[in-house]
Protein backbone atom coordinates (compact mmCIF):
# COMPACT_ATOMS: atom_id res chain seq x y z
CA UNK A 1 0.00 0.00 0.00
CA UNK A 2 1.56 3.18 -0.89
CA UNK A 3 1.35 6.20 1.50
CA UNK A 4 -0.11 9.98 -0.04
CA UNK A 5 3.36 11.96 0.75
CA UNK A 6 1.20 14.97 0.84
CA UNK A 7 -1.28 13.14 3.36
CA UNK A 8 1.59 11.87 5.67
CA UNK A 9 3.27 15.34 5.72
CA UNK A 10 0.02 17.41 7.07
CA UNK A 11 -0.49 14.70 9.19
CA UNK A 12 2.70 15.47 10.72
CA UNK A 13 1.94 19.20 10.33
CA UNK A 14 -0.81 18.71 12.71
CA UNK A 15 0.48 16.61 15.30
CA UNK A 16 3.24 18.76 15.52
CA UNK A 17 0.34 21.82 15.67
CA UNK A 18 -1.26 19.90 18.59
CA UNK A 19 1.80 18.73 20.65
CA UNK A 20 3.13 22.58 20.23
CA UNK A 21 -0.75 23.57 21.55
CA UNK A 22 -0.21 21.36 24.38
CA UNK A 23 2.81 22.31 25.68
CA UNK A 24 3.62 21.97 29.13
CA UNK A 25 5.30 24.95 30.97
CA UNK A 26 7.48 25.04 34.11
CA UNK A 27 6.69 28.54 35.55
CA UNK A 28 7.78 30.02 38.59
CA UNK A 29 5.99 32.49 40.15
CA UNK A 30 8.41 34.98 39.87
CA UNK A 31 7.98 34.58 36.24
CA UNK A 32 4.68 34.63 36.26
CA UNK A 33 4.53 37.77 38.03
CA UNK A 34 7.27 39.41 35.55
CA UNK A 35 4.96 38.41 33.52
CA UNK A 36 1.79 39.77 34.41
CA UNK A 37 3.58 43.01 35.48
CA UNK A 38 5.14 43.74 31.68
CA UNK A 39 2.62 41.66 29.20
CA UNK A 40 -0.36 42.33 30.65
CA UNK A 41 -3.42 44.28 29.31
CA UNK A 42 -3.94 45.74 32.46
CA UNK A 43 -0.30 46.54 32.53
CA UNK A 44 -0.33 47.78 29.21
CA UNK A 45 -2.77 50.58 30.03
CA UNK A 46 -1.45 52.00 33.18
CA UNK A 47 2.24 52.39 31.49
CA UNK A 48 -0.09 54.08 28.71
CA UNK A 49 -2.18 56.41 31.45
CA UNK A 50 1.32 57.17 32.83
CA UNK A 51 2.65 58.30 29.54
CA UNK A 52 -0.69 60.44 28.80
CA UNK A 53 0.27 62.57 32.19
CA UNK A 54 4.02 63.09 30.69
CA UNK A 55 2.27 64.82 27.74
CA UNK A 56 -0.27 66.91 29.74
CA UNK A 57 2.60 68.28 32.02
CA UNK A 58 4.58 69.04 28.78
CA UNK A 59 1.41 70.96 27.52
CA UNK A 60 0.98 72.91 30.43
CA UNK A 61 4.51 73.86 30.49
CA UNK A 62 4.15 75.08 26.56
CA UNK A 63 1.93 77.54 28.24
CA UNK A 64 5.29 79.36 29.84
CA UNK A 65 6.63 80.21 26.73
CA UNK A 66 6.28 83.12 24.11
CA UNK A 67 3.68 82.39 21.54
CA UNK A 68 4.65 83.44 17.98
CA UNK A 69 2.23 83.87 15.16
CA UNK A 70 3.11 84.39 11.39
CA UNK A 71 0.41 84.98 8.74
CA UNK A 72 0.14 86.11 5.37
CA UNK A 73 -2.61 86.88 2.58
CA UNK A 74 -2.71 87.52 -1.10
CA UNK A 75 -6.15 88.50 -2.87
CA UNK A 76 -6.98 89.06 -6.16
CA UNK A 77 -10.03 91.84 -6.13
CA UNK A 78 -12.47 92.72 -8.89
CA UNK A 79 -12.00 95.85 -10.44
CA UNK A 80 -13.29 98.78 -7.40
CA UNK A 81 -14.27 102.50 -7.36
CA UNK A 82 -12.71 103.91 -4.95
CA UNK A 83 -13.70 107.79 -4.43
CA UNK A 84 -10.67 109.48 -2.06
CA UNK A 85 -10.16 112.63 -0.73
CA UNK A 86 -6.30 112.17 -0.91
CA UNK A 87 -4.73 113.46 -3.94
CA UNK A 88 -2.83 110.33 -5.46
CA UNK A 89 -0.62 113.18 -7.36
CA UNK A 90 0.56 114.87 -4.24
CA UNK A 91 -1.73 117.93 -4.43
CA UNK A 92 -5.10 118.46 -2.65
CA UNK A 93 -8.39 118.12 -4.15
CA UNK A 94 -10.23 121.42 -4.48
CA UNK A 95 -13.80 121.18 -2.93
CA UNK A 96 -16.43 119.52 -3.63
CA UNK A 97 -14.16 117.43 -5.83
CA UNK A 98 -13.08 113.61 -5.99
CA UNK A 99 -9.87 112.23 -7.40
CA UNK A 100 -9.82 109.55 -9.86
CA UNK A 101 -10.56 105.86 -9.04
CA UNK A 102 -7.23 104.03 -9.10
CA UNK A 103 -7.10 100.89 -10.68
CA UNK A 104 -6.98 98.35 -7.95
CA UNK A 105 -7.21 94.54 -8.24
CA UNK A 106 -4.83 93.24 -5.40
CA UNK A 107 -4.27 93.06 -2.01
CA UNK A 108 -0.88 91.75 -0.20
CA UNK A 109 -0.98 91.51 3.99
CA UNK A 110 1.84 89.97 6.03
CA UNK A 111 1.78 89.85 10.01
CA UNK A 112 3.62 88.44 12.52
CA UNK A 113 2.35 88.84 16.32
CA UNK A 114 4.39 88.09 19.73
CA UNK A 115 2.89 87.61 22.84
CA UNK A 116 5.07 86.73 26.40
CA UNK A 117 2.89 86.04 29.72
CA UNK A 118 4.65 87.79 31.98
CA UNK A 119 1.89 87.62 35.26
CA UNK A 120 -1.29 85.87 34.95
CA UNK A 121 -1.94 85.68 38.93
CA UNK A 122 0.56 82.90 39.14
CA UNK A 123 -2.04 80.52 37.43
CA UNK A 124 0.84 79.20 34.93
CA UNK A 125 2.94 78.16 37.92
CA UNK A 126 0.49 76.58 39.98
CA UNK A 127 -1.04 75.11 36.70
CA UNK A 128 2.58 73.30 36.38
CA UNK A 129 2.73 72.58 39.50
CA UNK A 130 -0.59 70.69 39.64
CA UNK A 131 0.06 69.01 36.38
CA UNK A 132 3.68 67.82 37.80
CA UNK A 133 1.57 66.29 41.16
CA UNK A 134 -0.70 64.74 38.99
CA UNK A 135 1.56 62.98 36.95
CA UNK A 136 3.45 61.89 40.03
CA UNK A 137 0.14 60.61 41.14
CA UNK A 138 -0.36 58.28 37.77
CA UNK A 139 3.63 56.99 38.16
CA UNK A 140 2.12 55.58 41.61
CA UNK A 141 -1.56 54.29 40.52
CA UNK A 142 1.17 52.76 37.96
CA UNK A 143 2.61 50.93 40.56
CA UNK A 144 -0.63 50.04 42.36
CA UNK A 145 -2.24 48.62 39.26
CA UNK A 146 1.25 46.23 39.12
CA UNK A 147 0.78 45.33 42.65
CA UNK A 148 -3.02 43.80 42.46
CA UNK A 149 -1.63 42.47 38.78
CA UNK A 150 0.62 40.32 40.70
CA UNK A 151 -1.51 39.70 44.23
CA UNK A 152 -4.17 38.34 41.54
CA UNK A 153 -1.31 36.24 39.30
CA UNK A 154 -0.15 34.70 43.14
CA UNK A 155 -4.06 33.84 43.72
CA UNK A 156 -4.55 32.11 40.43
CA UNK A 157 -1.27 30.55 40.53
CA UNK A 158 -1.67 29.02 44.42
CA UNK A 159 -5.69 28.02 43.05
CA UNK A 160 -3.92 26.04 40.23
CA UNK A 161 -1.41 24.27 42.09
CA UNK A 162 -4.29 23.80 44.71
CA UNK A 163 -6.26 22.35 41.67
CA UNK A 164 -3.68 19.74 40.50
CA UNK A 165 -3.00 18.41 43.87
CA UNK A 166 -6.47 17.67 43.93
CA UNK A 167 -6.27 15.31 40.99
CA UNK A 168 -2.99 13.78 41.82
CA UNK A 169 -4.63 13.12 45.03
CA UNK A 170 -8.06 12.08 43.76
CA UNK A 171 -6.62 9.89 41.04
CA UNK A 172 -4.54 8.24 43.78
CA UNK A 173 -7.75 7.55 45.85
CA UNK A 174 -9.64 6.12 43.03
CA UNK A 175 -7.16 4.01 42.06
CA UNK A 176 -7.80 2.78 45.75
CA UNK A 177 -11.44 2.76 45.36
CA UNK A 178 -11.37 1.18 41.81
CA UNK A 179 -9.24 -2.12 43.17
CA UNK A 180 -11.31 -2.26 46.29
CA UNK A 181 -14.72 -2.52 43.80
CA UNK A 182 -13.13 -5.52 42.27
CA UNK A 183 -12.08 -7.17 45.45
CA UNK A 184 -15.28 -6.49 47.01
CA UNK A 185 -17.04 -7.91 43.30
CA UNK A 186 -14.95 -11.10 44.05
CA UNK A 187 -16.05 -11.39 47.46
CA UNK A 188 -19.64 -11.06 46.63
CA UNK A 189 -19.40 -13.50 43.98
CA UNK A 190 -18.21 -15.82 46.79
CA UNK A 191 -20.98 -14.95 48.93
CA UNK A 192 -18.54 -13.63 51.54
CA UNK A 193 -20.15 -10.05 52.03
CA UNK A 194 -23.53 -8.68 51.27
CA UNK A 195 -24.36 -7.40 47.78
CA UNK A 196 -25.34 -4.09 49.87
CA UNK A 197 -21.88 -3.89 50.74
CA UNK A 198 -20.73 -4.40 47.48
CA UNK A 199 -22.78 -1.07 46.11
CA UNK A 200 -21.72 0.87 48.74
CA UNK A 201 -18.28 0.61 47.43
CA UNK A 202 -19.51 1.21 43.82
CA UNK A 203 -21.23 4.36 45.00
CA UNK A 204 -18.08 5.61 46.57
CA UNK A 205 -16.09 4.87 43.55
CA UNK A 206 -18.26 7.15 41.30
CA UNK A 207 -18.34 9.71 43.86
CA UNK A 208 -14.32 10.13 43.64
CA UNK A 209 -14.97 9.91 39.50
CA UNK A 210 -17.05 12.60 40.09
CA UNK A 211 -14.89 14.40 41.65
CA UNK A 212 -11.98 14.24 39.74
CA UNK A 213 -13.97 15.44 36.52
CA UNK A 214 -14.58 18.63 38.85
CA UNK A 215 -11.18 18.89 40.17
CA UNK A 216 -9.61 18.60 36.23
CA UNK A 217 -12.54 21.03 35.17
CA UNK A 218 -10.94 23.69 37.68
CA UNK A 219 -7.51 22.82 36.52
CA UNK A 220 -8.52 24.06 32.85
CA UNK A 221 -10.31 26.92 33.88
CA UNK A 222 -6.93 28.35 36.18
CA UNK A 223 -4.61 27.37 33.68
CA UNK A 224 -6.60 29.63 31.39
CA UNK A 225 -7.26 32.03 33.04
CA UNK A 226 -3.75 32.58 34.02
CA UNK A 227 -2.46 32.13 30.55
CA UNK A 228 -4.60 34.53 29.10
CA UNK A 229 -3.53 37.24 32.22
CA UNK A 230 0.21 36.62 31.12
CA UNK A 231 -0.91 36.06 27.43
CA UNK A 232 1.17 32.84 27.15
CA UNK A 233 0.41 31.27 24.17
CA UNK A 234 -2.96 29.47 23.59
CA UNK A 235 -3.16 26.02 25.25
CA UNK A 236 0.02 26.09 26.85
CA UNK A 237 -0.04 24.03 30.64
CA UNK A 238 1.13 25.72 33.06
CA UNK A 239 3.31 23.81 36.07
CA UNK A 240 3.67 26.00 39.22
CA UNK A 241 6.82 25.41 41.03
CA UNK A 242 6.12 23.11 44.00
CA UNK A 243 9.48 24.90 46.27
CA UNK A 244 7.49 27.72 46.79
CA UNK A 245 4.63 25.46 48.97
CA UNK A 246 7.46 23.84 51.19
CA UNK A 247 6.48 24.76 54.39
CA UNK A 248 10.64 26.01 55.43
CA UNK A 249 9.78 29.02 52.81
CA UNK A 250 7.66 31.36 54.57
CA UNK A 251 9.17 33.06 58.22
CA UNK A 252 6.99 34.27 60.39
CA UNK A 253 6.37 37.81 59.78
CA UNK A 254 4.94 40.83 61.16
CA UNK A 255 4.44 44.07 59.23
CA UNK A 256 4.43 47.80 61.19
CA UNK A 257 1.53 49.73 60.02
CA UNK A 258 3.12 52.30 59.76
CA UNK A 259 5.62 50.73 57.49
CA UNK A 260 2.60 49.64 55.28
CA UNK A 261 1.03 53.10 54.97
CA UNK A 262 4.44 54.72 53.82
CA UNK A 263 4.71 51.37 51.21
CA UNK A 264 1.28 52.21 49.92
CA UNK A 265 1.77 53.08 46.61
CA UNK A 266 -2.52 53.85 46.34
CA UNK A 267 -2.26 55.92 49.24
CA UNK A 268 0.63 57.70 47.79
CA UNK A 269 -1.01 58.53 44.71
CA UNK A 270 -4.10 59.94 46.61
CA UNK A 271 -1.32 62.47 48.85
CA UNK A 272 -0.21 63.33 45.57
CA UNK A 273 -3.63 64.21 43.75
CA UNK A 274 -4.30 66.27 47.18
CA UNK A 275 -1.47 68.50 46.33
CA UNK A 276 -2.44 69.08 43.28
CA UNK A 277 -6.05 69.84 44.27
CA UNK A 278 -4.34 72.57 46.63
CA UNK A 279 -2.52 73.73 43.57
CA UNK A 280 -5.90 74.23 42.09
CA UNK A 281 -7.21 76.14 44.58
CA UNK A 282 -4.18 78.42 43.73
CA UNK A 283 -5.11 78.58 39.82
CA UNK A 284 -8.60 79.34 40.81
CA UNK A 285 -7.71 82.16 42.79
CA UNK A 286 -5.31 83.35 40.25
CA UNK A 287 -8.55 84.67 38.26
CA UNK A 288 -9.00 87.41 40.82
CA UNK A 289 -6.05 89.17 39.34
CA UNK A 290 -4.67 90.71 36.01
CA UNK A 291 -3.03 89.31 33.41
CA UNK A 292 0.00 91.11 32.17
CA UNK A 293 2.21 90.28 28.94
CA UNK A 294 4.49 91.80 26.27
CA UNK A 295 3.18 92.40 23.22
CA UNK A 296 5.15 92.74 19.49
CA UNK A 297 4.15 92.59 15.83
CA UNK A 298 5.12 93.50 12.75
CA UNK A 299 2.99 94.60 9.41
CA UNK A 300 3.58 95.09 5.73
CA UNK A 301 0.53 95.81 3.82
CA UNK A 302 0.26 96.24 -0.26
CA UNK A 303 -3.31 97.34 -1.66
CA UNK A 304 -2.45 98.40 -5.46
CA UNK A 305 -1.69 101.94 -6.58
CA UNK A 306 -3.70 102.89 -3.39
CA UNK A 307 -1.84 102.31 -0.19
CA UNK A 308 1.64 100.51 0.83
CA UNK A 309 3.38 99.96 4.09
CA UNK A 310 6.10 98.45 5.31
CA UNK A 311 8.36 97.77 8.78
CA UNK A 312 5.60 99.04 10.56
CA UNK A 313 6.93 97.28 14.13
CA UNK A 314 4.74 97.35 17.37
CA UNK A 315 6.06 96.55 21.23
CA UNK A 316 4.14 97.44 24.33
CA UNK A 317 2.12 95.75 27.53
CA UNK A 318 -0.53 94.28 27.18
CA UNK A 319 -2.77 94.14 30.60
CA UNK A 320 -6.19 92.17 30.65
CA UNK A 321 -8.81 91.72 33.21
CA UNK A 322 -12.22 90.21 33.89
CA UNK A 323 -14.08 92.09 35.50
CA UNK A 324 -17.23 89.58 35.87
CA UNK A 325 -14.29 87.46 37.80
CA UNK A 326 -14.72 89.37 40.86
CA UNK A 327 -18.49 88.30 41.19
CA UNK A 328 -18.08 84.75 39.27
CA UNK A 329 -14.97 83.78 40.41
CA UNK A 330 -16.17 82.56 44.15
CA UNK A 331 -18.12 79.02 43.03
CA UNK A 332 -14.77 78.24 41.26
CA UNK A 333 -12.44 78.67 43.97
CA UNK A 334 -15.16 76.90 46.21
CA UNK A 335 -15.70 73.82 44.15
CA UNK A 336 -11.19 74.05 44.04
CA UNK A 337 -11.61 73.73 47.62
CA UNK A 338 -13.87 71.34 47.96
CA UNK A 339 -12.50 68.75 45.57
CA UNK A 340 -9.57 69.26 47.58
CA UNK A 341 -11.31 68.10 50.99
CA UNK A 342 -12.80 65.44 48.96
CA UNK A 343 -9.51 64.04 48.33
CA UNK A 344 -8.53 64.61 51.81
CA UNK A 345 -11.21 62.80 52.73
CA UNK A 346 -10.51 59.92 50.36
CA UNK A 347 -7.07 59.46 51.46
CA UNK A 348 -8.06 59.30 54.93
CA UNK A 349 -10.57 56.57 54.27
CA UNK A 350 -7.67 54.72 52.53
CA UNK A 351 -5.37 54.84 55.49
CA UNK A 352 -7.98 53.64 57.59
CA UNK A 353 -8.56 50.75 55.11
CA UNK A 354 -5.00 49.81 55.04
CA UNK A 355 -4.58 49.46 58.61
CA UNK A 356 -7.70 47.06 58.76
CA UNK A 357 -5.92 45.07 55.90
CA UNK A 358 -2.48 44.69 57.41
CA UNK A 359 -4.23 43.46 60.95
CA UNK A 360 -6.31 40.96 58.69
CA UNK A 361 -3.52 39.62 56.81
CA UNK A 362 -1.54 39.39 60.16
CA UNK A 363 -4.14 37.25 61.58
CA UNK A 364 -4.26 35.13 58.32
CA UNK A 365 -0.95 34.22 57.81
CA UNK A 366 -0.59 33.45 61.82
CA UNK A 367 -3.80 31.07 61.54
CA UNK A 368 -2.46 29.58 58.33
CA UNK A 369 0.93 28.34 59.88
CA UNK A 370 -0.97 26.82 62.61
CA UNK A 371 -3.12 25.30 60.61
CA UNK A 372 -0.57 24.06 59.12
CA UNK A 373 0.62 21.83 62.11
CA UNK A 374 -2.63 20.86 63.05
CA UNK A 375 -3.34 19.02 59.06
CA UNK A 376 -0.18 17.43 58.92
CA UNK A 377 -0.88 15.61 62.56
CA UNK A 378 -4.31 15.11 61.15
CA UNK A 379 -2.80 13.18 58.17
CA UNK A 380 -0.56 11.30 60.34
CA UNK A 381 -4.10 10.59 62.50
CA UNK A 382 -6.21 9.79 59.40
CA UNK A 383 -3.82 7.35 57.82
CA UNK A 384 -3.50 5.13 61.19
CA UNK A 385 -7.47 5.35 61.72
CA UNK A 386 -7.59 4.24 58.15
CA UNK A 387 -5.24 1.28 58.91
CA UNK A 388 -6.91 0.28 62.28
CA UNK A 389 -10.06 0.20 60.84
CA UNK A 390 -9.27 -1.53 57.69
CA UNK A 391 -7.43 -4.40 59.89
CA UNK A 392 -10.82 -4.37 62.07
CA UNK A 393 -13.02 -4.77 58.13
CA UNK A 394 -10.46 -7.94 57.41
CA UNK A 395 -10.60 -9.06 60.73
CA UNK A 396 -14.97 -8.95 60.96
CA UNK A 397 -14.76 -6.70 63.62
CA UNK A 398 -15.82 -3.42 61.78
CA UNK A 399 -18.55 -3.06 58.92
CA UNK A 400 -18.56 -1.35 55.27
CA UNK A 401 -19.72 1.84 56.46
CA UNK A 402 -16.47 2.46 58.70
CA UNK A 403 -14.17 1.50 56.11
CA UNK A 404 -15.57 3.71 53.92
CA UNK A 405 -15.57 6.58 56.17
CA UNK A 406 -12.15 6.07 57.32
CA UNK A 407 -10.80 6.39 53.48
CA UNK A 408 -12.42 9.28 53.05
CA UNK A 409 -11.36 10.72 55.75
CA UNK A 410 -7.67 9.46 55.18
CA UNK A 411 -7.91 11.09 51.34
CA UNK A 412 -9.38 14.67 52.94
CA UNK A 413 -6.61 14.91 55.51
CA UNK A 414 -4.66 14.63 52.06
CA UNK A 415 -6.46 17.69 50.53
CA UNK A 416 -6.51 19.37 53.36
CA UNK A 417 -2.41 19.11 53.95
CA UNK A 418 -1.69 19.92 50.44
CA UNK A 419 -4.40 23.23 50.81
CA UNK A 420 -2.78 23.98 53.56
CA UNK A 421 0.86 24.86 51.99
CA UNK A 422 -0.70 26.63 49.06
CA UNK A 423 -2.68 28.51 51.89
CA UNK A 424 0.36 29.38 53.92
CA UNK A 425 1.84 30.65 50.51
CA UNK A 426 -0.98 32.76 49.60
CA UNK A 427 -1.42 34.65 53.05
CA UNK A 428 2.75 35.66 53.29
CA UNK A 429 1.89 37.29 49.86
CA UNK A 430 -1.14 38.88 50.65
CA UNK A 431 0.54 40.39 53.73
CA UNK A 432 2.98 41.61 51.81
CA UNK A 433 1.00 43.29 48.94
CA UNK A 434 -1.28 44.99 52.12
CA UNK A 435 2.22 46.45 53.19
CA UNK A 436 2.73 47.38 49.34
CA UNK A 437 5.74 45.19 48.96
CA UNK A 438 4.97 42.58 47.09
CA UNK A 439 6.56 43.13 43.26
CA UNK A 440 9.58 44.80 45.72
CA UNK A 441 9.70 40.96 47.58
CA UNK A 442 10.40 39.61 43.88
CA UNK A 443 12.71 42.37 42.55
CA UNK A 444 10.29 42.94 39.31
CA UNK A 445 11.79 45.96 37.55
CA UNK A 446 8.94 49.01 37.44
CA UNK A 447 8.05 51.04 34.53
Amino acid sequence: MKTNPLLLGMLLILGFAEATAQEKRPLTLNEAISLATTQSNEAGLADTKTETSKYELETVKNNRYPSLKISGQYQRLTEANINSKVSFGGSEPAEGETTSSPKVNQLILGQASLSMPIFSGFKLKNSVKASENRYQAELLNAKNTKEQLAMNTVILYVNLYKAQQSVRLIQENLKSSQQRVKDFTAMEENGLIARNDLLKSQLQSSNIELSLEDAKRKVVTLNYQLGNLLKLPEGTQISPDDAIFEDSGFPKASINQNDALAGRSDLEALKWMQKASEANIKVAEGNYYPSVSLIGGYVAFNLKNVLEVNNAINFGVGVSYDLASIFKNGKDVKLARSQASETKQSADILTDRIKVEVQEAQENYALSLKQYKVYQEAIVQASENFRIVKDKYDNGLSDTNDLLEADVQELQAKLNEAFSKADIAQSYYELLSASGKLTDSFNITKN
